[in-house]
């Protein structure tokens, strides 16, 4: 994993419970606008990258692909084969880095790559996609962020994250997203891109997991802590949030194929 936050340690599985019941995956319109441009069709071989607790993964296997999740993250695996067990879907889950895949020939149509892109070594994950796409295959790499430059509810919970972990670089999130990432230009040709926005339902209570459930909070601070900050975010919702709202998100994804 890269190294983010000053460097501080990051475990995503001290945050599982949290991120399995409050972190929500991108919306169906998202799945709809991949479905047209030939992503997420039945029968298709997909591979979820840092699929955490499997969102991708199991809205994709309901959609009748083929679906294998890989994470490096022990904790989030088994809570994703649980979550899948429940919704009686057929998930491949493996506990295994991006850097690493455990496969031995070409047998995904697609990869998939949702918030976990820039925890990756990409000189390390690319030549891996190579290896295990199918000729013609293709990557998808999409992101699903709030934002909290415009909305007032997600940059007072940020400003608060920041009081107990300054060291957290996922505040302010300027909102661009680049037409051409810079990354891909040299081995991938780009074959569609989209953005938009959509407010997204909460609770206090689900707010209040969301933001648990953060990089900077669950994944980083002591139990302690998380105890700490969640009971003083609650008194801050409780102060600027009326016990319904939404919240804005910005979704978007960019689709590659290898160049020839």
């Amino acid at each position: 994993m890269k190294v983010v936050d000053a460097g501080r340690a990051i475990d995503w599985g001290k945050t599982s419970k949290d991120y399995a019941r409050h972190r929500p995956g991108p919306p169906a319109s998202f799945y709809d606008k991949l479905r047209a441009l030939d992503v997420g069709l039945p029968g298709q071989r997909l591979l979820d990258l840092g699929t955490g607790t499997g969102l991708l993964a199991r809205e994709f296997a309901a959609r009748d692909c083929r679906v294998t999740g890989i994470d490096v993250s022990a904790e989030q695996v088994h809570m994703a084969q649980a979550l899948a067990r429940m919704a009686g879907l057929a998930v491949d889950f493996r506990v295994a880095p991006a850097e690493a895949l455990p496969f031995e020939a070409p047998l995904f149509d697609i990869v998939t790559a949702n918030q976990c892109w820039q925890y990756f070594d990409l000189a390390r994950v690319v030549p891996e996609l190579r290896r295990v796409l199918v000729k013609d295959g293709l990557l998808v790499v999409s992101h699903f962020n709030y934002l909290a430059r415009i909305d007032p509810i997600a940059r007072a919970s940020e400003s608060l994250v920041l009081k107990f972990n300054p060291d957290w670089t996922g505040a302010g999130w300027h909102g661009h997203v680049s037409a051409h990432p810079a990354w891909s230009r040299d081995a991938f040709d780009q074959r569609a891109m989209f953005y938009y926005d959509e407010p997204i339902p909460f609770t206090r209570e689900s707010w209040r997991g969301r933001m648990r459930a953060l990089r900077g909070i669950g994944a980083t601070l002591s139990a302690d802590e998380v105890a700490v900050f969640d009971a003083e975010h609650d008194t801050l919702l409780g102060e600027i949030a009326p016990e319904e709202f939404t919240v804005l998100h910005r979704i978007y994804a960019h689709v590659f194929a290898f160049k020839e």
